[in-house]
């Protein structure tokens, strides 16, 4: 779509002699730094024509009628200068729907922003060389007049990039900071390590790596400075000062080897998942006391096989289960992250991804909000709804404690590994490599775990209910 723009720009004949008529404008969506506006300046460049950027909150002003007076003289300058490029950023700011779920009024001054911004797009003459590019990271607040066709025509989700995608984008920053790499950094292995980062998060990853390195006075970058500064992004800073004393320091050492040896069990059942790479008990800014690093598959994924979420919500709860084993019953807070996360895990395989036997491929909130509806609204779901949430409620609560029941189980059959690993690195403060390989080896995956991975173990085990 970006292409077309371009092309359309640069050679407006090629398209206006088949009768088709210019994109009026295209809607960039995508998470925050992700390279809208990079994109959109990129664009503009190519087609090389005027490129008129602001955004949307120089709109709104207190007095009333300035925001739709300033829409109108960025049109005419458009207008005066076309072919051209209009990029207006957080778009948003002045297009949110008009129904009032978003509290606008019929004399705001966003709502007269917003239906002059309407009427400037449907303004254009048919060879009129002005394309609009708009960039959100809320498009579901967008007003839906605002993209009907003949006004924002396309919608290009800026997505985060893939392996390749990341590969490139390094390549750029470490050659316009003309960083000195080591020998042993390949950016391609880099760019393994970053899945799920955007555009700005691999910047600043170079960034912190040429940092972290020139705090040790290195010469050149090496690969363990990229490393740590991935695990920065990740858990966040390690705090050198504060450290873990007492009994606390055991409590998350056998914490954090519970989530090893559980996500290790898991791993040797489903080949081809990352293993356990490094175990720490230095607190980071974060807030989290320990961490486990497992590194992200060596391909970029788009889906989550059921056997892999299940391995996954055990995995969470295994540091949880090692408290329990480890301490006879005795448990602490700091499995809340954990809980929360396998929480929410539980919740969308449940509600969202229709993996219970029991309610079916069914959403849930799609259910309860009486269907599908374009303009935002919503029609109550009636009386029944209060008994969904108690069978969705029901659901997860099984769903997890069976979770909990298998990581209990993996670390009593493992519960020698959990307390030797736990032991070391409650000395050491931090366990990878071979040091760590020498224990994980020795794990195995109990008959539970396997029939838990297939579905059938949430069934086999009872509900427990609260007293």
């Amino acid at each position: 779509m970006m292409l077309t723009c371009q092309e359309f720009l640069r050679n407006p004949d090629r398209y206006v002699r088949l009768g088709a008529r210019p994109p009026r404008g295209v809607l960039l969506v995508g998470l925050p730094g992700t390279g809208k506006t990079l994109l959109a300046k990129a664009v503009a460049g190519e087609a090389d024509v005027p490129f008129i950027s602001c955004s949307a909150s120089e709109f709104v002003e207190l007095y009333v009628g300035m925001g739709a007076s300033r829409v109108r003289d960025l049109f005419a300058r458009a207008k005066k200068e076309a072919p051209s490029i209009i990029f207006i950023d957080e778009i948003d700011a002045v297009a949110k729907t008009r129904d009032g779920k978003f509290h606008i009024v019929s004399n705001d001054e966003r709502e007269q922003t917003l239906n002059q911004l309407l009427t400037e797009m449907d303004g254009f003459d048919s060879n009129s060389a002005v394309i609009v590019l708009g960039a959100t990271n809320r498009a579901d607040v967008l007003d839906p007049a605002l993209r009907r066709p003949g006004r924002f025509d396309r919608v290009v989700t800026v997505e985060t990039p893939d392996r390749i995608g990341r590969e490139s984008i390094l390549k750029v920053h470490v050659s316009k900071k003309e960083l000195p790499l080591a020998k042993d950094v390949y950016i391609g292995d880099i760019a393994s390590m970053t899945t799920g980062f955007t555009g700005a998060d691999l910047a600043n990853l170079v960034n912190e790596a040429a940092l972290l390195a020139g705090r040790k006075n290195k010469v050149v970058v090496e690969k363990i400075d990229f490393i740590e500064a991935v695990e920065r992004s990740i858990a966040g800073i390690e705090k050198k000062t504060a450290k873990l004393q007492g009994c606390e320091k055991g409590v998350v050492a056998r914490h954090e080897a519970g989530h090893a040896v559980v996500g290790t069990s898991v791993a040797n059942l489903l080949p081809g998942q990352p293993r356990v790479q490094k175990l720490s008990i230095l607190p980071r800014s974060g807030g989290a006391l320990g961490f486990t690093y497992i590194p992200p598959t060596n391909e970029d994924r788009y889906l989550l096989f059921i056997d892999e979420l299940r391995g996954r919500l055990v995995t969470l709860l295994g540091g949880r289960a090692a408290e329990e084993i480890v301490y006879s019953g005795r448990v602490s807070t700091g499995a809340l992250d954990d809980i929360r996360r396998a929480t929410d895990m539980a919740y969308k395989a449940i509600a969202e991804y229709g993996l219970s036997p029991t309610i079916g491929p069914v959403s849930i909130s799609t259910l309860s909000n009486g269907g599908m509806d374009e303009s935002g609204g919503s029609v109550p779901w009636g009386r029944d709804q209060g008994q969904l949430v108690d069978l969705v409620q029901k659901e997860v609560k099984a769903l997890l404690q069976s979770a909990l029941e298998v990581a209990l189980s993996i670390v009593r059959i493992n519960r020698t590994v959990v307390e030797g690993l736990g032991a070391q690195l409650e000395e050491k403060e931090k366990v990878e490599g071979e040091e760590l390989q020498k224990w994980l080896r020795l794990v195995v995956a109990p008959t539970e775990l396997a029939i838990f991975m297939e579905g059938k173990q949430q069934t086999l085990l009872p509900l427990q209910t609260d007293s």
